[in-house]
């Protein structure tokens, strides 16, 4: 894998927010960098080739598509386990995020987490019923936070070399 060279990062940042909505998003990026679209096209696809860009896609705002009950459900379980019931728990279609983090024992004992969203609390709570036993955490400690207000919402932005640019390792 090459490390990104100085075009490369100015195109990772010219992509930060997004591709312009337009017929022929490549060569508009094309254009505010002095490239063909080509070449904006090439370079896209050699960073993701090399793991520097390990997603391309669309970031939906869910609340406006009138999903607005949205829980992060942690739980407590087996450090030996958790990337077993992690890779179980992300394979639900409505597990939107699933992680696993370091506890911060004693207040916050949790080490394994995920999101669901949905258009009603009912829903949601039954989905991570669902989750809960078809991924075999029932018994495990958990804790569901339920967000009350949307501050911000966007992809991971990440710095390198002065140049921003949504670099995902």
């Amino acid at each position: 894998m090459s490390s990104p060279d100085e075009t490369d990062l100015r195109l990772l940042a010219a992509i930060a927010d997004g591709l312009p909505l337009v017929p022929q998003p490549y060569a508009a990026v094309g254009a505010m960098l002095d490239l063909a679209e080509a070449e904006v096209i090439t370079r896209l696809q050699r960073l993701c080739a090399e793991g520097i860009i390990r997603r391309f896609g669309v970031i939906v705002r869910h609340h406006e598509l009138g999903f607005r009950a949205n829980a992060m459900v942690g739980w407590d379980v087996p450090d030996g386990h958790a990337d077993e019931l992690g890779r179980r728990l992300a394979g639900h279609d409505c597990v939107t995020l699933c992680y696993r983090r370091r506890r911060a024992a004693p207040a916050w004992p949790y080490n394994l987490f995920c999101m669901i969203h949905g258009r009603d609390r009912d829903r949601v709570e039954r989905q991570i019923a669902d989750v809960t036993e078809d991924s075999g955490l029932l018994g495990y400690p958990r804790a569901v936070l339920f967000s009350r207000r949307r501050f911000k919402q966007r992809g991971a932005r990440y710095h390198h070399a002065g140049v921003t640019g949504e670099l995902r390792r």
